[in-house]
């Protein structure tokens, strides 16, 4: 029987069989359920119990379940006939309908695949997951029009055919939405952004957290309450930092320097030392250097005084360990990220001491008051080793150079 859908469904409310027709929706929902609660379960269990790793991937990627619906859809064709004036209409919707099921079954399987090469050894660094969605798409754009060309009764080259000539005025007209609904799918498909995530973007003046994401634009509530609207598509023409590896990581860094002035810098002498044995992180650190380097010097046959051929110990070397100690047991570091107390190149404005380590919570005030804590203690401690802290002269020190004698000066 040939012709248009809706004057197949115009021919079919004129008779008399909707009794037949509820009779086919009751049938096939009552296969559905039995598909749903007795086979799949049955798939599954099949699945958990067998020795192969593959068909966990497509049991948890829900492969089977997408295919629930087939048996329905095999028993609406099956018995369409009983409805002869809507026969070759269901028989439509049900190609179709099952055309669309199996895309999406076969969506599925693609990733199963994915997830199934990504845990063999020659994977690692060798992803295809561009691949993948490249595959996704064309099976997708395939299966739609697949389906309208079987709703038409029309063959899909006749569709493509016309879509081919809308497509220059289809790109002008729905530029921006095409480029946003590639990017959402990017988005989403590689776990780029989620709703709740910190992202700093500068150049949109967006620094703060994701509070809604859509198709073309997203949210972002800065730390001072404003909201900044960022394109979609513009997240992947430009770049952007996201801190949720950060807050999953648990821990958040800090990296900052001490400017050491070099002038203050000197080799530790005997009552120096005798001071630095009554600081208790440092007992075990003089003992073991002590005992190295009076071996070393031994070894050479070099005097404990002599400061320019033998090894000895310095202030700022004592300091680093110091703070290397105290960071490593201050309790609000995580210990289980890097901790690295190191000498970065001398500048003009005195040698850099960099701390790098993490706290061990995400959270900004508590992060900025640990962070503080921390260095509030160093500045202070570091006059005990004879060191001083770096900063330019200001007026005062100035204004001090007056009323010093010139005399005084040779």
């Amino acid at each position: 029987m040939e012709g248009r859908w809706y004057d197949l469904f115009y021919g079919a409310i004129t008779t008399n069989y909707w009794y037949t027709l509820l009779f086919l929706i009751i049938g096939a929902f009552l296969l559905y359920l039995v598909t749903l609660k007795l086979i799949l379960p049955l798939v599954n269990y099949l699945v958990i119990n067998s020795p192969t790793k593959i068909d966990n991937a497509l049991m948890d990627r829900k492969v089977f379940k997408r295919l629930v619906m087939i048996p329905s859809l095999i028993f609406l064709y099956h018995y369409s006939f009983l409805i002869p004036t809507m026969d070759e209409l269901i028989k439509r919707i049900v190609t179709a309908g099952a055309i669309w099921v199996f895309v999406l079954a076969f969506d599925r399987f693609v990733l199963a695949v994915n997830d199934v090469y990504e845990k063999l050894p020659r994977a690692k660094g060798k992803p295809i997951k561009g691949f993948v969605q490249i595959i996704e798409i064309i099976a997708y754009l395939f299966g739609l029009i697949t389906v309208i060309s079987v709703l038409m009764a029309r063959s899909p080259l006749v569709l493509l055919s016309g879509l081919g000539a809308m497509t220059a005025v289809l790109l002008l007209v729905f530029k921006d939405t095409i480029l946003s609904l590639v990017a959402s799918v990017r988005i989403t498909a590689n776990g780029l952004i989620e709703i709740g995530d910190w992202i700093e973007m500068p150049q949109y003046g967006a620094d703060g957290d994701v509070i809604d994401i859509a198709l073309h634009s997203i949210q972002v509530q800065n730390w001072d309450k404003t909201i900044t609207s960022i394109p979609t598509h513009k997240l992947l023409d430009d770049s952007f930092k996201n801190w949720n590896g950060m807050q999953r990581a648990g821990g958040r860094r800090i990296m900052r320097n001490l400017l050491i002035d070099t002038d203050s810098i000197q080799f530790c002498d005997q009552k120096m030392l005798a001071e630095f044995e009554n600081i208790h992180l440092l007992k075990d650190y003089l003992e073991i250097k002590k005992k190295e380097i009076s071996a070393c010097n031994r070894e050479k046959g070099i005097p404990e005084d002599d400061y320019t051929n033998g090894r000895h110990l310095t202030n700022i070397g004592t300091f680093r360990a110091y703070v290397v100690q105290y960071v490593t047991n201050h309790p609000k570091i995580n210990t289980e990220l890097i901790i690295l107390i190191r000498q970065l190149q001398q500048e003009a404005t005195g040698l850099p001491i960099q701390v790098y380590a993490f706290t061990n919570t995400t959270a900004w005030k508590e992060y900025e008051d640990i962070q503080s804590d921390i260095f509030d203690h160093l500045i202070a401690v570091a006059p005990v080793f004879g060191l001083r802290m770096f900063q330019y002269p200001s007026g005062r020190d100035l204004r001090g150079l007056k009323q010093i004698n010139p005399e005084q000066l040779h």
